[in-house]
């Protein structure tokens, strides 16, 4: 058989617009393929990808030992589903239980289903072990946050894009300001409260970094309260922030641990929600689960690129990196110029602010410019600009990219 025509970039679209749902509005290039720091599109053109996926890619594009136990795993045995045992699921249970100090894990595919794991784990422990009265339980969201799409992860949400046209919402949520431990405080006296989820930094809100010392804070009210600490760590999880967890950097373990996206690599969805035995065993056969859950492929890769970052120092990497890549956005744009107003970030999750309003073209325009000149980003909140490159990007590669950065935003202002 004779292979297809490989088709235009415009070409492409056009079919994705024709066929597909129009819930997306990405970047315009079309990409085939990718290699560690790097992708390429149709046309050959060669990137700097400074998203990484959302960071489910911070061990790079194609990480070779990552595909390779992709591979070795689908010759083998791909899907069971838990109606039987396979021989590797064990294993991988093992290994991230030790990896990241808990009892047990729930393994899932998604983040958002990640997060629903955590919500129904959180309610059935306020039943089964704090005592709550059926059906009221609570559990308190913060403003901005965004854990995924679901009915139950909108119905926490402030954003409207994400809430218009949905309704109705899940009950038994409540909603707090982000970074404000009074307010916490105040939500906690209510007894029905089983648990406080929350993101460590803010990743699609714009990298909202909150103060020193409030998930800290937060966490030990929680104890107090006997509210269970959940931390979302999806996004800033798996070495993104320069620790192996975002929480690491105040030195406390959640009482949920939630993981997707980089768990994986970006070779295949895995998710897992980490607790100790108190909160995890309250689940029962029939509650919960999913038939891609803990499958052979998803062990398999995760465990492979658990090592990855362990092995290849991917938190070292991102902290130090981070401190250059904010140095420079600093002197050289916020100091420098009107346009950016604000960086800020943690390892190599950072974001610049522009100044302008949320609803202007002004980031957006940027971002194209950056991919004309090789660097691949995309807008937030309008007029928020996220930065996240794999976290093997060397220090020559980064500095390369901030002069594309520096140069692009420069001009546009002339």
């Amino acid at each position: 058989m004779l292979q297809e025509q490989i088709l235009s970039t415009q070409a492409l679209i056009d079919m994705e617009a024709q066929y597909g749902a129009h819930n997306y509005h990405p970047i315009p290039v079309v990409l085939n393929r990718g290699e560690g720091v790097f992708v390429w599109d149709v046309e050959g053109k060669k990137y700097y990808d400074f998203l990484s996926a959302y960071s489910a890619v911070n061990q790079g594009h194609c990480h070779p030992r990552i595909v390779n136990a992709l591979k070795e795993q689908a010759s083998q045995l791909t899907l069971t589903s838990r109606a039987f045992h396979n021989d590797i699921l064990g294993p991988y249970e093992k290994f991230i239980t030790e990896f990241f100090g808990y009892d047990k894990v729930l393994p899932m595919n998604t983040g958002v289903e990640g997060g629903e794991t955590a919500v129904k784990l959180c309610r059935k422990w306020a039943y089964e072990v704090k005592g709550v009265p059926t059906n009221q339980a609570k559990i308190v969201f913060v403003t901005g946050n965004f854990w995924g799409r679901t009915l139950a992860a909108i119905s926490a949400s402030t954003d409207p894009s994400s809430t218009r046209g949905f309704g109705p919402y899940m009950p038994g949520y409540e909603l707090i300001p982000y970074n404000d431990i009074q307010a916490l405080e105040e939500a906690l006296e209510d007894p029905n409260v089983a648990g406080f989820m929350v993101e460590p930094i803010q990743g699609e809100a714009g990298v909202v970094v909150p103060d020193e010392g409030y998930l800290r804070k937060a966490a030990e009210l929680c104890r107090k309260k006997n509210v269970l600490f959940i931390a979302d760590e999806v996004q800033t999880g798996i070495a993104r922030t320069g620790k192996l967890l975002a929480c690491d950097h105040e030195g406390f373990k959640p009482d949920i641990l939630i993981l997707g996206k980089a768990l994986s690599g970006g070779v295949f969805p895995v998710s897992a929600v980490l607790a100790r035995d108190e909160i995890m065993l309250t689940i029962k056969p029939g509650e919960h689960g999913s038939t891609f859950g803990g499958n052979p492929l998803a062990c398999a890769v995760a465990m492979a690129a658990l090592k990855v970052v362990k092995d290849e120092k991917l938190a070292e990497n991102a902290e130090r990196l981070g401190q250059i890549f904010r140095q420079r956005m600093q002197e050289n744009l916020v100091d420098k110029t009107s346009l950016v107003t604000l960086v800020r970030g943690k390892g190599l999750l950072n974001a610049i602010v522009i100044d302008d309003e949320e609803d202007s073209k002004t980031a957006w325009n940027i971002c194209l410019k950056l991919a004309e000149n090789g660097l691949l980003a995309k807008p937030t909140h309008g007029n928020i600009i996220r930065f996240a490159p794999p976290l093997v990007m060397t220090e020559e590669q980064l500095h390369e990219c901030c002069d594309i950065i520096e140069k692009t935003i420069i001009e546009f202002i002339q």
